[in-house]
């Protein structure tokens, strides 16, 4: 559902009225505060690809903090958008500015350009999932660019790793990539 004409104050009365809750999803950008229900096949592959990636960077030794959909705001810019997942690699801060990576699964289409939030907020890197590939975009002076491999994530195979999307389920996803891993 897309609404227009509202304005940045009528955005945060609705984030206060959803509370903490992780559904409907909500974003909003010029005045469009665009209202989702994921559904439970996109839920699905954006918690398997989250847990390929961690079972990535723990077999890597790699320190990360989940973040989930957490909120991303930029108030200057009244831009606003929630990630199907993100994370943040320095985990020395209880509480970092903005994720290193956000993870998007497009199922279907809306009309708000995410990109443009999470330039916004500052995330260095956005994937997002489509059709059974992943796309990699980095920031290059506030603009996305779209990449062959991930910045973040150095040296992580997206078209391996999305290979594993397609099992019966996450458990068996999850075993099989660990051992395509490790050989």
């Amino acid at each position: 559902m897309h609404l227009r004409g509202v304005s940045w104050e009528d955005y945060e009365r609705v984030l206060a009225m959803r509370g903490d809750e992780s559904a409907p999803r909500i974003a909003y950008l010029d005045g469009v505060l665009e209202i989702m229900r994921p559904s439970v096949h996109h839920e699905s592959v954006k918690s398997n690809i989250g847990c390929l990636v961690e079972i990535w960077m723990e077999e890597r030794g790699l320190d990360y903090r989940k973040l989930g959909s957490w909120t991303l705001e930029n108030a200057a810019a009244k831009k606003a958008a929630e990630p199907d997942e993100c994370y943040a690699f320095d985990v020395t801060s209880d509480a970092p500015a903005r994720p290193d990576l956000v993870i998007e699964v497009v199922w279907t289409h809306g009309e708000t350009n995410k990109l443009a939030v999470y330039a916004a907020v500052g995330v260095p890197e956005v994937w997002y999932w489509e059709k059974g590939a992943i796309r990699v975009h980095v920031l290059r002076d506030g603009e996305y660019v779209e990449s062959p491999h991930s910045e973040a994530l150095e040296g992580i195979d997206l078209p391996l790793l999305a290979s594993f999307l397609d099992r019966a389920n996450t458990s068996a996803a999850k075993r099989e990539y660990r051992a395509a891993l490790r050989r």
